[in-house]
């Protein structure tokens, strides 16, 4: 679903650029509720899984692959604020570290990959566990949905966008078919990844998972025969043991992002992606531009006067692993640190009944 350059003309890539930043400064914002203490130092590290889950190329069709988006698993992690940040960080990394995704087309990616994903996703996600019973099992149920939509509602985008601003002349609804039928198809990719991942977070910090917060309900007490929420106690015996599960989990997610990147990556796909296919048989790839950072060191995720292809493959990974959890981590500490008082952290905390 990376957008090259030359697919969409100027004035449309620039509206969408300024559409994107005006996104991306309210999602700045709003992460400053989302973020606390515990969320703050999982962005960063979200935003490095889906880099390297993005590696990741998984057939699909004949001749055809797909690869996560992510917006749905970072806005279910973190938040729909915070997970338009993290897709914005990976993408970010990716189009000038590794010319994946053009340059000029940043703001269609961002709108498409990062804005589209997480608002559909996390919208469709709050209304199904709106009807479905307050568990666990339902959080992993309503994050494997709102992914499988989310996809196909991204080429759906794409596809309003091309049919705006494209510069070769192809029938829209030839476009529209392909790109929403093959997608489909990725989105039960993104689907499994994101469901498994949420649940296999949930599974050991549910309090670390910004959708699974504030199903269940607070411990109750009865007085002179009326029950009142029970107050917090003032230290809690378990915070120690919270804080190096925690870390745990951190140093856990970023071995797993740094053996997907730098080593089964080397076992993905080489097919082309769903956007690269449909582009080339319906010849909207005729007008693409050579990408502005094609001499980048790391440019089609190889490191540069490496010779062997796993070597290069995998340090290159790992470069953009690493790349992204500190440029990610940075900023969200930032934005954790600029919280002001009328921002106040999102304090609503979990029981075992989630």
């Amino acid at each position: 679903m990376h957008v090259p350059d030359g697919f969409i003309n100027a004035p449309v890539s620039a509206a969408a650029g300024v559409v994107a930043a005006g996104a991306v400064a309210v999602s700045l914002r709003g992460a400053r509720r989302e973020l606390d203490e515990r969320t703050a130092p999982l962005a960063g590290l979200v935003a490095a899984f889906i880099f390297a889950v993005q590696m990741l190329n998984f057939p699909v069709a004949a001749g055809t692959s797909g690869h996560l988006l992510g917006g749905a698993l970072a806005a279910i992690l973190v938040g729909p604020y915070t997970g338009v940040l993290c897709v914005t960080v990976v993408l970010l990394m990716q189009g000038i570290l590794f010319a994946d995704g053009g340059l000029t087309a940043l703001g269609v990616n961002v709108l498409d990959m990062g804005i589209t994903t997480t608002v559909v996703a996390y919208a469709l996600f709050r209304g199904l566990l709106g009807v479905l019973p307050k568990t666990r099992r339902s959080v992993t149920a309503a994050s494997f949905v709102a992914a499988l939509v989310s996809v196909p509602a991204a080429a759906g985008v794409f596809t309003l966008i091309y049919w705006i601003g494209g510069t070769t002349d192809i029938p829209i609804g030839k476009v529209f078919t392909a790109m929403v039928g093959v997608h489909v198809l990725i989105g039960i990719g993104e689907a499994v990844i994101t469901a498994l991942t949420v649940g296999a977070v949930i599974a050991v910090r549910p309090d670390l998972v910004h959708g699974a917060r504030g199903l269940g309900s607070s411990l109750k007490l009865r007085i002179d025969g009326e029950l009142v929420d029970a107050p917090a106690p003032a230290t809690s015996p378990a915070a120690p043991v919270a804080a190096r599960s925690h870390r745990r989990i951190w140093a856990a997610g970023l071995v797993t992002a740094l053996v997907l990147a730098g080593f089964v990556s080397y076992y993905a796909s080489s097919n082309p992606d769903g956007l690269e296919k449909v582009a080339a048989d319906q010849g909207i790839d005729r007008k693409t531009e050579e990408h502005a950072a094609k001499d980048s060191p790391l440019a089609d995720y190889g490191v540069k006067d490496v010779s062997d292809a796993r070597i290069s493959g995998g340090l290159a990974g790992v470069i953009g692993v690493a790349a992204t959890v500190v440029v990610g981590s940075g900023v969200f500490y930032v934005v954790r640190r600029r919280r002001t008082p009328d921002a106040p952290a999102d304090t609503t905390h979990d029981t075992e009944s989630v």
